[in-house]
């Protein structure tokens, strides 16, 4: 799905510092001294139809006729060789994406759980989540994923609009993601609701309808993505009519008072929940913490006690699943240290996307850099008015949330 960070000025600097900052930098990273909590996920990336906004790694696999055996053989093949690069480590969170992961059977699916369960230290109560698409055929699935294990189920509904529908170029309608969301709620417990606004000709009112609608289900999750022009997609070559920018941030605004209303924080720059419902493993992705990443396309980030490396798979279904069989190490197409330069924007681009921010001491814990590192870009980002001078957390402020690209890039090697 895609997310937006507005993009705007940050304008004049607000006349503020950031107290207790040691002054000199401390160079190079010391080493992590323990290592960050570790989720998985795992790409499926089949759908029935490619939508014209999507710059996922998807691929259309008409009336979902997916090469399932030959995904899960190589899945397997994947995780295995992965295995002695995560040897110990507890994985906390899973999270299936896509692609329509909901396209793999029942049966699949209970076998992909069941490898997971056999290779990996899982968590008794690890959170298990996985996407789906609201279209008959996926939902009449629901309860047989949560038999297996699923215990979080994402429902990609977008609008309640059926022109609006049409539009994104999904397959489902208004009618079927309502039904959808009551045959998820019935079967998990816990499941989130994916919606998209600023939408080619839509207006605030209509942007309210949709947001109302999807409340009016007691759901304790929401995702609300602005859409945005991705490259390389349709809707890139080919721009529908959107929203100008006072009603793209009108909307924004009516989106938060609306989730706010009905008792859902805004958390995270798109996400809203009840108290206790948030996503664990977006979270974690967020607070800079590690995720092995199988399948193809599929990105993994990964700490040891002296580096901290970023995987990337093969994209190409067919190519990824030849070499993952393979077993020659073929199907990871970059492996690549990031170096003590790259860290604290990579820190930063994550922990700035919370809206309570992280602990100052958690950039140390998760880098193995020095505060210090990055002491005059906080003292910066301070007296702009962008970060909270709080020293013991690394927080946006509201001006710094309304600006975030602006803050983000201060942290920029």
């Amino acid at each position: 799905m895609p997310i937006s960070i507005p993009i705007r000025s940050a304008g004049a600097p607000a006349p503020a510092r950031r107290p207790g900052f040691p002054g000199s930098p401390a160079g190079k990273s010391s080493g992590l001294t323990s290592l960050p909590p570790l989720s998985l996920y795992v790409h499926v990336p089949w759908c029935v139809r490619k939508c014209p906004y999507c710059d996922f790694n998807s691929h259309a696999a008409p009336a979902g006729d997916i090469p399932e055996r030959a995904y899960l053989d190589a899945l397997r093949s994947d995780l295995e060789q992965s295995l002695p690069l995560i040897w110990g480590r507890q994985v906390n969170t899973v999270f299936i994406g896509g692609g329509t992961p909901s396209l793999l059977s029942a049966a699949g699916l209970d076998e992909l759980l069941a490898m997971l369960r056999a290779c990996l230290n899982l968590w008794p109560d690890a959170e298990i989540t996985m996407e789906a698409n609201p279209g008959t055929a996926e939902a009449g699935r629901f309860k047989d994923y949560a038999a297996s294990g699923v215990n979080r189920l994402s429902l990609g509904v977008q609008s309640f609009d059926d022109a609006q529908l049409r539009a994104l170029g999904r397959i489902h309608d208004a009618g079927q993601a309502r039904a959808a969301i009551e045959m998820a709620q019935r079967a998990f417990p816990r499941v989130n609701l994916d919606l998209m606004f600023a939408l080619p000709g839509q207006t605030l009112a209509a942007c309210r309808q949709d947001v109302r609608e999807a409340i009016a289900f007691g759901t304790e999750h929401l995702s609300l993505y602005h859409l945005t022009m991705e490259p390389n997609t349709v809707f890139a070559k080919f721009p529908p009519q959107l929203p100008d920018d006072d009603t793209s941030a009108a909307m924004q605004d009516e989106v938060e008072a609306l989730a706010a209303a009905a008792g859902l924080q805004r958390y995270e720059v798109s996400a809203y929940a009840r108290p206790g419902a948030r996503c664990r493993h977006n979270l974690n992705y967020w607070e800079f913490g590690d995720y092995l990443g199988i399948g193809p396309g599929a990105h993994g980030k990964l700490s040891f006690p002296d580096r901290i490396v970023r995987e990337a798979r093969v994209r190409g279904p067919e190519s990824w699943m030849t070499r993952a069989l393979a077993r020659d190490g073929s199907h990871v197409a970059e492996s690549v240290e990031v170096g003590p330069d790259d860290l604290p924007f990579e820190f930063m681009l994550n922990a700035l996307r919370l809206k309570d921010g992280v602990p100052a001491a958690s950039f140390s814990e998760r880098t193995g850099l020095s505060l210090a590192v990055i002491a005059h870009q906080l003292e910066a980002a301070t007296e702009r008015g962008l970060l909270d001078p709080d020293p013991t957390r690394l927080r946006a402020t509201p001006r710094g949330w309304a600006f975030l690209n602006d803050l983000q890039e201060l942290f920029l090697g």
